[in-house]
């Protein structure tokens, strides 16, 4: 495996938690009510969801492992913040691989139409 595969399987390696934790609807929905850079707390991110607080914090700890969002603890109480970087790092990435598919399809679209 060349230098440039092991990066490229390195860094889809790495993406990958990302991804699937932004795979699901819920999880969305969390990112985007963190995404304000507040702190809040599982009762303020279950308001105005059918979830339980259980299931809010399940979902909350994919999104933790995957490195999208911080527990901070306050006392007794639990709060969640996001943590944009995993993000913005993923966005690199798929800016990246567009660039190349974009090359690509300036490369074929040449060959078919010499």
């Amino acid at each position: 495996m060349s230098a440039r595969s092991r990066r490229g399987f390195h860094a889809r390696k790495a993406y990958a938690p990302v991804f699937a934790a932004l795979g699901d609807e819920t999880r969305l929905a969390l990112i985007s009510k963190l995404g304000h850079r507040r702190c809040r707390s599982i009762s303020q991110l279950a308001q105005g969801s059918r979830l339980t607080r259980q299931a809010i914090t399940k979902h909350l700890r994919v999104l933790e492992n995957a490195g999208i969002v911080r527990n901070l603890r306050k006392g007794r109480e639990s709060l969640f913040e996001l943590e944009p970087r995993p993000i913005e790092d993923l966005k690199t990435y798929l800016d990246h691989v567009s660039k190349r598919w974009d090359d690509a399809l300036v490369r074929l679209k040449s060959l078919v139409e010499d």
